[in-house]
């Protein structure tokens, strides 16, 4: 697909989505928002693709919800806003399920709606001076479609501390708050850590990682203890039982590498 918004790169066997509209601080429109999902869906789905960065062009992550679109959304009815915001939860969503490892490397700032993006992806990175606001109250609105995704991540209160104020914070206190996984002090520290992370994502049986992620979003988000109890014995049997697993544990008495590591 062409993007217009996007930028797709491809290296071994992990895809880089480049948001790419720095002139306008990589903020989001309905184009980007629906580049981001078939984005996501499509390199989800690609057999060479073991993991997704998700990044941005020029100074700043992203700046949040483009103005000349908040412009427009401002003079909707509820139908036409409805619709445009399940598109953007829908966004989240994509990002958030995605079968693939998902990675976001945040620098610059991050405001508003940008931090549903990093914080639906599996693991999130900063730079020390990258700036962090949940800014919607400031302008009479709030933080709706990305609040499932951040009260995850960070936990009920931290959540209503930022939501609430709207207030700014860097990268040490988002690391502190499990905003993000890891802060570092510069780009350079960044990029190391994210090649050892794709490094132990790369050397992991690809399968398993994407059953990994379906296994936590259910136990966590959609059974019971007690239905995990019958599910878990179930995926693990499966999963014991397939050619991925049967050729890692193969691997592992016999002390050598399993097939997916080149």
């Amino acid at each position: 697909m062409n993007y217009t918004t996007l930028e797709i790169e491809r290296s071994y066997q992990v895809s880089t989505i480049w948001l790419n509209r720095p002139d306008v601080r990589n903020a989001f429109n309905e184009v980007m928002i629906a580049e981001l999902i078939t984005a996501f869906t499509e390199e989800g789905e690609r057999a060479d693709t073991r993991a997704i960065v998700l990044r941005g062009r020029g100074k700043v992550f992203c700046a949040g919800a483009d103005l000349n679109w908040m412009r427009d959304v401002a003079q909707y009815g509820y139908d036409q806003n409805y619709k445009e915001s399940l598109q953007l939860a829908s966004c989240f969503h994509a990002i958030y399920t995605c079968p693939k490892p998902t990675l976001a490397i945040v620098h610059g700032a991050a405001m508003g709606g940008a931090n549903g993006l990093l914080a639906a992806c599996d693991f999130a990175f900063c730079e020390a001076d990258t700036i962090f606001s949940l800014s919607e109250v400031k302008i009479g609105i709030i933080p709706a479609c990305i609040s499932p995704y951040i009260i995850k991540r960070i936990g009920e209160y931290p959540s209503r501390e930022l939501m609430l104020t709207g207030q700014r914070i860097h990268g040490r206190e988002a690391e502190n708050l499990k905003l993000v996984n890891r802060c570092f002090s510069d780009i350079h520290a960044t990029e190391a850590h994210l090649q050892a992370t794709l490094q132990l994502l790369l050397t992991s049986g690809p399968q398993a990682i994407s059953h990994c992620k379906h296994l936590i979003d259910t136990v966590a988000n959609k059974i019971s203890m007690m239905e995990a109890l019958d599910y878990t014995a179930k995926m693990i049997a499966e999963i014991r039982a397939s050619a991925e697993g049967q050729e890692g544990m193969a691997a592992f008495l016999e002390k050598r590498k399993p097939s997916w590591i080149e």
